[in-house]
């Protein structure tokens, strides 16, 4: 099943800072995640994923009810912890941004 990709607003901004090597390499992660949703390491649950990009991590979820994922986030170490609680909490609000997405 193809999956179609979408960032939020939070993650575009942070993406468009990012130098070319950078977008390069997230733009083929996307191109993974299109064709297989779960590429990339489970964070808490099976559809909260995290992918490496050198010393950088995108954080994404997947919603197979929509056939999509939305990248939320792109972020390095030092953060890591921070970025995966402020995600996780907002979950439910991730879900209506799909939901809004998508109609």
């Amino acid at each position: 099943m193809v999956y179609a990709v979408y960032g939020t607003e939070t993650f575009e901004k942070e993406f468009e800072k990012l130098g070319k090597d950078y977008q390069d390499s997230i733009k083929k992660i996307f191109l993974q995640l299109k064709e297989n949703s779960y590429v990339g390491d489970p964070i808490r649950y099976k559809f909260f994923r995290e992918k490496r990009v050198k010393e950088k991590r995108i954080y994404y979820i997947v919603y197979e009810e929509f056939s999509s994922i939305l990248v939320v986030a792109v972020e390095g170490k030092k953060a890591q912890q921070d970025t995966i609680n402020e995600i996780i909490k907002l979950l439910p609000e991730f879900k209506i941004y799909m939901k809004e997405l998508l109609s």
